[in-house]
């Protein structure tokens, strides 16, 4: 398993240092590949352990380690990393990343930038040197007309539209790409046995979903395709067996088979619950939500390939930046100027400075969308993909195999009779406790601030009563006539009396007098809020 990052070419002598245990012993293998350029190389070292008695065992895999044919391309180059080099803000902080050249915007575009600068000294010898008078006022006519329409390009707004799109899409590749660390948690945790069959299940548990990552990525990146380029050597670096590869090659798809390994990983799952290592139901459940997430990153990874963004857009984008520039080839000479005036601020230059800024920056901006659109490539900034192969098949063999069960022995730690403590090695700085926790108040604002008196709430009513089914309001409305016959005036009087649900019209309070009235029923439950009102209106 540790032969698919082996290169043939420069293991020669391996350093091979054996720790002497009771029962136990490592072999740590140290691969030195050299570089010319430097002095430092390149170093890869790995380890593992054997039991007593696996000496022979021990001696062929150092053996292997330098024989194995897996891989004969040189070590990836390091993806570019500048972090260490601003991580802290200071003066003129990222002046000095202007100076590299691997990963830089000078290495994508000195050449597009010659190119440039060759067509506008070109045109701009013509103007000067060859072309007539005549032709020279046409040629100045002509440069004004580009000088003016090339500007109503939208250059700002499509390049940035893209670069964003694109940056997202970069972004979500590279979260996308299965890493089996949950997965191998899991396994290592809910497959148990130490003996021979179990060992045997987590690893080939674990090997099977290593595959299914190469698989994807040899699909989609030119550094794993070259590393790996058939299927054979897929089969030698320890992947996969001859058997798993007849039979991987017997199942028939018109489509990638990325996903089938997958497959013999839930099914090697089933079988290790009917043989009782994963000990129930839930165990077993937890086992196949992972590796659908895992799945899911795989399976996305290949989408992110198929589905990118729409070519028209990309066209549109590099319509837009070629055009303009090459509008500026022209509209950009230094011409005689149009009008009188026009001389005082007129400056004839050889070199066009802002044009220049302006293509780099433009050209520039196109060309990181260049870069970002595929990171499984073999630019400078691209995913280290080979790297992340090494690194996830060395930790997920290590986590259910020689760490499987393998615990340090418990100990007090070093504050166990402290109640608080604190850590050295530290600078003691007052520990934040919010912003207004230690607020203290200003004399003016004390002065200024007058205390705000509480109101006495009631609430009415105090407790909610069941509503009793109350009489309907009957209202009824007649002329009224007076006693006295010398008084004219109408009076108008309201009566609230109980009254029957029917016939209000037809009812005589008074036989003499005949006046307006309204007559208002009440429930029980209406006149008790109506009392309990009235009491602590009085109160």
């Amino acid at each position: 398993m540790f032969a698919l990052i082996t290169n043939r070419e420069h293991c020669k002598l391996p350093t091979v240092t054996e720790y002497g245990a009771l029962r136990s012993f490592t072999v740590c293998t140290e691969l030195r590949f050299p570089n010319h350029k430097s002095q430092k190389g390149w170093t890869l070292s790995f380890c593992r352990g054997y039991k007593e008695g696996d000496e022979g065992l021990a001696s062929s895999h150092c053996s292997r380690t330098c024989s194995t044919q897996g891989s004969s391309a040189a070590p990836s180059i390091m993806t570019v990393s500048y972090t260490l080099e601003v991580a802290n803000a200071r003066f003129a902080g990222f002046t000095k990343l202007l100076f590299r050249w691997k990963g830089s915007i000078y290495k994508l575009l000195y050449k597009e930038f010659l190119v440039f600068c060759f067509l506008y000294s070109f045109f701009s010898v013509i103007y000067r040197c060859v072309l007539s008078e005549g032709q020279q006022e046409l040629f100045e006519r002509a440069a004004r007309h580009c000088n003016k329409f090339a500007k109503l390009i939208p250059m700002s707004f499509v390049l940035g539209f893209y670069i964003t799109q694109a940056f997202q899409r970069w972004w979500g590749q590279y979260t996308s790409f299965p890493l089996p660390d949950n997965l191998m948690m899991v396994v290592s945790g809910n497959v148990h046995g130490a003996d021979e069959r179990g060992r045997l299940l987590r690893r080939t548990l674990m090997r099977y979903a290593n595959l299914s990552s190469v698989l994807i990525l040899r699909s989609i990146s030119t550094r794993v395709h070259k590393r790996f380029p058939t299927m054979q050597h897929i089969v030698e670096a320890g992947f996969m067996t001859e058997e798993e590869l007849r039979t991987l090659d017997h199942l028939y798809s018109d489509f990638n088979k990325y996903w089938m390994p997958l497959t013999w990983f839930a099914n090697l799952a089933s079988k290790a619950r009917e043989e009782g290592r994963v000990k129930d139901d839930m165990a077993l459940k937890l086992l196949m939500d992972e590796l659908n997430n895992y799945r899911a990153k795989c399976s996305m990874l290949f989408h992110y390939d198929w589905i990118s963004i729409p070519m028209v857009y990309t066209q549109v984008v590099t319509l837009a930046v070629y055009s303009f520039f090459a509008f500026c080839l022209i509209g950009r000479q230094f011409v005689k100027p149009e009008r009188a005036d026009e001389h005082k601020v007129h400056v004839d230059l050889y070199v066009p400075v802002f044009t220049l800024l302006e293509f780099f920056f433009y050209a520039g901006w196109l060309k990181v969308g260049e870069l970002i659109i595929n990171p499984f490539g073999e630019d400078d900034d691209d995913f280290e993909t080979n790297q992340l192969i090494d690194r996830n098949i060395q930790v997920s063999m290590l986590a259910v195999d020689d760490m499987h069960q393998s615990l340090p022995p418990l100990e007090k730690d070093k504050y166990w009779t402290e109640k608080s403590f604190s850590l050295p090695f530290g600078p003691a700085k007052p520990v934040f406790m919010g912003s207004t926790y230690d607020m203290r108040a200003i004399d003016d604002d004390l002065e200024d601030s007058t205390p705000i008196p509480m109101l006495p709430v009631s609430v009415w009513p105090p407790t909610p009563k069941k509503q009793k089914k109350s009489q309907r309001l009957c209202c009824c409305t007649k002329k009224a006539k007076s006693k006295n016959k010398t008084d004219t005036k109408d009076t108008e009087t309201m009566d609230i009396m109980p009254a029957k649900p029917c016939g209000c019209e037809q009812q005589r309070y008074e036989e003499s007098v005949e006046r307006p009235h309204c007559v208002v029923t009440l429930g029980e439950a209406d006149k008790e809020q109506q009392t309990d009102y009235t009491n602590k209106s009085v109160a």
